[in-house]
Parts: C-alpha cells; sequence; structure tokens
C-alpha cells in the first residue's frame, strides 16, 4: 500500500535473463516485486501469428479485470466457453517467496519450452516469461516491425 492507502502499482518494464532451477523456480526482478505475498496468475500464452507460446503473468489487478471479462461473457456462446477451458486449463496462480521467486508450474513450463534459462520481458502492467530461442524469434519480428507498431501511440 502507498501513504495514501491505494494498493502499489508496479511497472514492468525492461528485459530480463535468469536461470530457472531444478524446481522450477524462477527470480522475480526486485523492481517487480511489490510484497512476497503477490499472487501472480500465469496464463500459457500464444498470439494469433506468433510461432512459440510464452507464459504471460499478470498481477492481481490485471488477472481481476480479464477474469471479470471473461466472467461477464454469456454462457451459452462456444467461443466464450472455448475461451474458458482455453484459459482455465492453461493456467495457474503462484505465489512469491522470501527469496522473491516463483515457482513456474511443471505442465506451463513444458508447454512453453522453459527450463534453465529464462527471458522475462516487461509490458508494462504484465510480463512476460520466454524459452531464450523462442523469443529471439519473436524479437526479430517485433524489431521487423517497429516503426509500424510504434505509430499506434
Amino acid at each position: 500500500m502507498t501513504a495514501n492507502g491505494n494498493p502499489e502499482r508496479v511497472s514492468y518494464k525492461s528485459l530480463y535473463r535468469h536461470g530457472v532451477d531444478d524446481k522450477r523456480r524462477v527470480q522475480i526482478p526486485a523492481k517487480w516485486r511489490s510484497n512476497q505475498d503477490t499472487v501472480y496468475s500465469i496464463y500459457l500464452w500464444k498470439t494469433e501469428g506468433q510461432r512459440f507460446p510464452c507464459l504471460l503473468v499478470l498481477p492481481p489487478r490485471t488477472a481481476a479485470k480479464l477474469e471479470a471479462k471473461v466472467e461477464e461473457m454469456d454462457f451459452g456462446d462456444p467461443s466464450a466457453e472455448s475461451l474458458r477451458r482455453l484459459l482455465g486449463s492453461n493456467s495457474d496462480d503462484v505465489t512469491v517467496d522470501r527469496a522473491g521467486r516463483i515457482c513456474l508450474p511443471d505442465g506451463l513450463a513444458k508447454k512453453a519450452g522453459i527450463s534453465g534459462e529464462s527471458v522475462l520481458v516487461g509490458l508494462f502492467d504484465r510480463f512476460q516469461l520466454w524459452n531464450p530461442e523462442f523469443y529471439e524469434q519473436v524479437e526479430a519480428v517485433d524489431q521487423a516491425h517497429e516503426g509500424q507498431v510504434k505509430s499506434l501511440i
């Protein structure tokens, strides 16, 4: 909490490379941690045109927004049900330990190809965890589209 009683907002910026130990624990950068009791929601994430998946990590506030949006979708809509299954079956919650690490769920880490080393990419209100080789390919695509995507702002 901040001095005025509002929840602390962390901004996830920069790129980090961190090892992943045998228990699938990865260090969260100190600048990205608000406290040790933070529960992050992790989703296997692959957007259209993206060749490899990553792990999308949402802090509580951002996760709550996503979950509220999904919960508002019509129960009779087959696309909404498909989305719920895709997100629900490929997600989990993790807590930051005393050493500032999170333990990646085994199935999600395997599906994202993360072991030994990871690349953490800040996305301002969330961050991604990548297999380093997969990230190199995504980074090349991002750089090729840099001028086009910067026109969005």
